[in-house]
């Protein structure tokens, strides 16, 4: 289960944005910088959700925007043939922080930090496995059960039925049991990638 195969399709529906970037003079960098503000704007409505539940919708239109412009970003880079190593390691830097501030939102805001440290360590570490593929001469993997465009996904849909839907199921929330499936199917994914990497290089 990755969206990130879809990536593709996307891509072709990006034109009218890298469009209105390139006509504002918006940097590949900038739209990730806007991009990460975003993310933690969510943050924040998630983490004030806790005692007013509609905010829930609205980070949830937050981390769509992020998602959206994460793919912006890169689009606008190859059009005006600035793609870098530099922008590239700003990207993921931000994308982590962006993660990390989401998941520390829903986290705080239903006061689940235990949830939230192990959903944290297991998005961080499906990264990293992610990109330390490429420390050792591998490609960078982005396969697994959950990709990073999956997660975006599913906190933007968890927030919308979050607005809607507040009693507990089985002791948690909504937001409690999509910190779960962060925490479980985060850690799965990253023993997934440690593996066929480990495959690839034997």
């Amino acid at each position: 289960m990755t969206l990130d195969q879809f990536r593709p399709l996307a891509d072709r529906a990006l034109g009218p944005f890298v469009t209105v970037a390139k006509r504002l003079g918006v940097s590949p960098n900038g739209v990730s910088v806007v991009a990460f503000a975003l993310a933690a704007a969510a943050g924040g409505a998630f983490f004030l959700a806790g005692t007013r539940p509609r905010l829930y919708a609205v980070g949830a239109v937050l981390v769509f925007a992020n998602g959206w412009l994460d793919l912006v970003d890169g689009a606008l880079a190859r059009e005006l043939s600035v793609a870098s190593s530099g922008g590239d390691l700003l990207d993921h830097v931000l994308d982590r922080y962006a993660d990390i501030v989401m998941l520390v939102g829903l986290a705080a805001g239903i006061g689940r930090y235990d949830l939230g440290l192990a959903a944290v360590t297991g998005v961080l570490m499906t990264s990293y496995l992610g990109t330390q593929a490429q420390a050792v001469d591998l490609d960078r993997v982005y396969g697994g059960l959950l990709g990073r465009a999956d997660r975006l996904a599913l906190i933007g849909v968890a927030g919308a039925v979050a607005a809607v839907l507040t009693r507990p199921v089985q002791g948690l929330t909504v937001v409690g049991w999509l910190l779960v499936v962060f925490a479980v199917v985060g850690h799965l994914t990253a023993l997934q990638r440690f593996y066929y990497a480990m495959r690839a290089l034997d």
